[in-house]
């Protein structure tokens, strides 16, 4: 059977992880609070991140930089900046 938690990004309980995919305290609350589907759509923002602004993931300000959107995206409501992309309606 699957967890459900309270998902902090999707206002509502949903299934959430199967175990802790980030190291540390950010980690632990994100395994109780984000779901499966909300750590899907942060995923794809993730990766647009990356790709747009070239980060390089052996850089720690680029990791410190994703780490910031990433909970400001989760926790905080915000959406990703990406420099230079505009979203479709």
């Amino acid at each position: 059977m699957s967890r459900v938690v309270y998902c902090h990004y999707l206002k509502k309980e949903a299934e959430g992880l199967d175990f802790q995919l980030y190291p540390g305290e950010l980690g632990k609350r994100i395994f109780n609070e984000i779901s499966k589907q909300a750590w899907q759509e942060w995923l794809k923002k993730q990766t647009m991140l990356i790709n747009e602004n070239k980060f390089n993931m052996m850089n720690l300000e680029h990791r410190k930089k994703i780490e910031a959107e990433m909970i400001k995206f989760l926790f905080e409501g915000e959406e990703v900046v990406i420099d230079g992309y505009k979203p479709q309606n």
